[in-house]
């Protein structure tokens, strides 16, 4: 079953985060068990606030990439960027599909 985490956080300095989301996708590249796609959202409400939402074929592949000490590294280095904790949201996908 596909699995998707969202991280919820604040930040003021998107553009430095977007270098470092930018780098791991690179990094991740043709790797099997990283994450398979990647949504980030804006709170309209609150433009400080961000959603990104990483989708990954299962659970077990997401536990794995988070395993990597480069994805600490990675999460190390957003977090300086943020403003207050994340908050990790675990999710399994139930259901997706496009409706044009």
């Amino acid at each position: 079953m596909k699995f998707v985490q969202i991280i919820d956080f604040e930040t003021e300095r998107l553009d430095e985060m977007e270098q470092i989301f930018e780098e791991a996708g690179q990094r991740v590249a043709g790797r099997t068990g990283g994450p398979t796609h990647r949504m980030l959202l804006k709170d309209r409400d609150n433009p400080r606030r961000y959603l990104a939402l990483i989708e990954f074929d299962s659970y077990e592949k997401a536990m794995s990439n988070s395993d990597d000490p480069e994805t600490g590294r990675m999460a190390e280095r957003l977090g300086a960027l943020c403003i207050g904790d994340r908050v990790y949201t675990n999710c399994d996908l139930v259901d997706a599909r496009d409706l044009k």
